[in-house]
C-alpha cells in the first residue's frame, strides 16, 4: 500500500514538474516582452544572461508609440471590430447550432458534416474569393469588411451544438407545454443554459478578430481604420526596429486581451442553471 501510495506521489510530482516548466516556457517570452517594453535606451536587450528586470523602469516607451502614433484610433478599430465579431458570431453559430442540435429534420446530419469539413480549409485557400468578394460588395476600407469573413465559424457552430445538446429534454417539454414558440424557447430557455458555452466561444472569437493581422492587413489601405495588429507592425518601419518601442506598442495590444479574459473566465464554468438544475 505505501509503495502504491508512494508511486502516484512521484508521478504526481513529476507530471506538476513537467507542466510548470511548460508554464514557465511559455511565459518566457511575454516576460521579455514586458521588461523590454519599460527599458531604458542605455539598457542592452539582447544581453545574455537576459536581463529580465530593467535597471530603470521608465513609462517613456509608452509615450512616444502613443504620441507618434494614432494608437488611441487603432485601438478603438480593434475594439469595435472585435466587440461586433464576437456578437454577429454568436448570433449566426446559436441560431444554426440550434436546429442542428433539437430539431429532427431530413439531412440534418449531412448538412452538419459540411459545416464541420469547412474547419479543415484554410483560410488562405478562400483569401482570394473573400477579397474578391469584399470589393464587389464595396466592403473594401470598411469596419464590415474587416468583420464579414468571421460573422459566422464552423467551430463556433460545433461547439454550441454540442451544449445544446446537453441541456435536459425536460427544460424544452415544460417550455412547449406552457406554449412557448420555438424562438422563445431557443431565446429563452436554451441561451441562458449555454451560457458557459457562449462565453468560451466569445473569449476565442474575440482573441481571433482583436490579434487578426492578414485579413485587415488586405482588406485596409487607409491608416485610420488600421486596427492593432498593423499598428504594431507599423512601429517597425516607423522606429527602424526599435524594439522598446515595438515592445511598447506590442504590450497596449495584450493588455486588453487580458483584461476581456480575466472578466470573463468565471463564466465559463458550468452552473446549476446550465445544467437544468436551477429554474
Amino acid at each position: 500500500m505505501g509503495k502504491v501510495r508512494s508511486s502516484r506521489l512521484l508521478e504526481m510530482v513529476i507530471t506538476y514538474l513537467v507542466l510548470g516548466l511548460v508554464a514557465v516556457g511559455m511565459l518566457l517570452p511575454l516576460v521579455w516582452l514586458v521588461s523590454t517594453s519599460f527599458k531604458s535606451p542605455a539598457e542592452n536587450i539582447f544581453a545574455f544572461p537576459p536581463q529580465w528586470w530593467p535597471q530603470s523602469p521608465t513609462l517613456a516607451n509608452f509615450r512616444t508609440v502613443w504620441e507618434t502614433n494614432p494608437f488611441g484610433q487603432y485601438l478603438w478599430n480593434s475594439t469595435l471590430v472585435a466587440g461586433l465579431t464576437v456578437l454577429l458570431n454568436l448570433l449566426t453559430s446559436a441560431l444554426a447550432a440550434y436546429p442542428l442540435a433539437r430539431l429532427d429534420f431530413r439531412g440534418r446530419d449531412t448538412i452538419f458534416a459540411l459545416v464541420l469539413a469547412t474547419i479543415m480549409i484554410p483560410f488562405q485557400i478562400v483569401m482570394i474569393p473573400l477579397y474578391i468578394l469584399a470589393v464587389q460588395l464595396g466592403l473594401r476600407n470598411t469596419y464590415l469588411g474587416i468583420i464579414f469573413p468571421a460573422i459566422a465559424s464552423a467551430f463556433g457552430i460545433f461547439l454550441l451544438r454540442q451544449a445544446f445538446q446537453g441541456v435536459p429534454k425536460e427544460l424544452e417539454e415544460a417550455a412547449r407545454l406552457d406554449g412557448c414558440s420555438e424562438l422563445g424557447l431557443w431565446w429563452f430557455v436554451m441561451i441562458p443554459a449555454i451560457r458557459p458555452a457562449l462565453v468560451t466561444l466569445a473569449i476565442f472569437v474575440f482573441i481571433g478578430a482583436w490579434s487578426d493581422f492578414l485579413w485587415p492587413l488586405i482588406v485596409l489601405d487607409q491608416q485610420e481604420l488600421y486596427t492593432l495588429p498593423i499598428g504594431v507592425a507599423t512601429l517597425a518601419g516607423t522606429f527602424s526596429l526599435d524594439w522598446r518601442l515595438i515592445a511598447a506598442g506590442s504590450v497596449i495590444s495584450i493588455v486588453p486581451v487580458l483584461i476581456v479574459f480575466l472578466i470573463l473566465q468565471r463564466y465559463i464554468m458550468p452552473s446549476q442553471a446550465s445544467s437544468g438544475l436551477k429554474g
